[in-house]
């Protein structure tokens, strides 16, 4: 795996994390995918959600690390790391069931 594509799932998941979908459950790859493209225009890029993440554990680490946790376990299951440095969506006809 490379460093490129670590850094592409960590800003997927502070994207995530900054995002209001409810961690209370897996959104699909269609809604994560949203959800990461709205965090990251609405905080001015990958840096910005990475300023809002850091906020978020200074106000509030308990329920950060949790929302964290959900926010990695999410862009791990919902998104393939390739070689080609694109993760790319898995959808429902790909997951093979």
């Amino acid at each position: 795996m490379s460093h490129v594509t670590d850094l592409l799932h960590a800003a997927r998941a502070e994207a995530l994390f900054v995002s209001p979908l409810s961690a209370s459950g897996l959104p699909s790859a269609e809604e994560a995918t949203q959800a990461i493209r709205t965090a990251v225009r609405a905080h001015g890029g990958t840096r910005g959600c990475a300023g809002e993440v850091a906020a978020v554990y200074g106000d509030y680490p308990d329920t950060a690390v949790q929302r964290m946790r959900w926010a990695l376990a999410a862009v791990e299951t919902l998104f393939v790391r390739n070689v080609h440095m694109r993760a790319v969506p898995i959808t429902a006809g790909s997951r093979g069931g």
